[in-house]
């Protein structure tokens, strides 16, 4: 059963939620989904409504038609800023990935075809990221004389190392699925008519989790690259406040039982 979200009117978004999961399409397809600055602003609203709505749980992101997870950002926006409004528009951006990265339900990155610049920098502010084998990654702002501004310089450090992001970010180049998979920017690699599938399949297994023990998880996992938090300590103060929660006394009980645990979120 498919239901539609009724709240929320977007210019340049299609939401959709299906089985308890938000799909969220960006809905440009002329532009190869260029992001700009209404799809950076419904976007974030989009992952907003998400987190705060009970019977979501979790989201698949992913760009309308078959050329382009995101291309980019839209350059035309770029022309004429001055050092300032480009250090605003870096930092609204970083805000708004942040937003997604930390999360407390999962959101997959579904990704269609060319993730490149901003495309491949909002494919990794989210948790894991499917990939059509039609699909390519890079950061070619350095052929605009730009750097990425939306985290992409640390995330693709963090994901694949340094020695292969600093030579994606200076030349500019990119990598097609199968090399991605290969560097762990992806989590796994299908056709493209498999690709929602593949990633609301993965969100099913998911959603049949403890969503507090999920959120943890991610917010443990997230800690490992936050200089200001000790992610041990998070850790053990994650796994102190399962003790307190309705799903851990139905957890273990069930797994003492030998039945499944239907767990309530509590």
């Amino acid at each position: 059963m498919v239901t539609f979200n009724m709240m929320y009117m977007y210019q340049t978004l299609l939401t959709e939620i299906k089985d308890g999961i938000q799909i969220i399409t960006i809905n440009r397809a002329d532009k190869l989904n260029a992001l700009n600055r209404l799809v950076m602003d419904e976007l974030d609203q989009a992952v907003g409504a998400m987190i705060a709505d009970p019977g979501v749980a979790g989201a698949i992101l992913t760009g309308a038609g078959p050329k382009a997870f995101v291309a980019g950002a839209d350059i035309g926006e770029f022309v004429g800023l001055s050092a300032e409004e480009g250090r605003a528009l870096a930092i609204r951006g970083q805000q708004i990935f942040f937003r997604i990265e930390r999360s407390s339900k999962p959101i997959v990155a579904a990704v269609n075809g060319f993730a490149l610049g901003g495309g491949c920098e909002l494919a990794m502010a989210c948790h894991f990221r499917i990939a059509s084998d039609q699909a390519k990654f890079g950061q070619p702002e350095v052929n605009l004389g730009l750097i990425p501004g939306y985290g992409g310089t640390q995330r693709l450090t963090q994901l694949i190392g340094k020695g292969r992001a600093i030579e994606l970010l200076i030349t500019g180049g990119m990598v097609d699925a199968g090399k991605a998979l290969q560097y762990g920017l992806v989590n796994d690699v299908v056709a493209p008519e498999a690709l929602l599938a593949k990633a609301m399949a993965i969100l099913q297994v998911v959603r049949t989790r403890a969503p507090l023990a999920v959120a943890k998880c991610i917010a443990a996992a997230n800690a490992v690259f936050d200089e200001s938090i000790d992610g041990f300590s998070a850790e053990i103060e994650g796994f102190a406040a399962c003790f307190a929660t309705q799903d851990m006394k139905e957890g273990t009980s069930a797994f003492l039982e030998k039945r499944k645990a239907q767990f309530s979120g509590r």
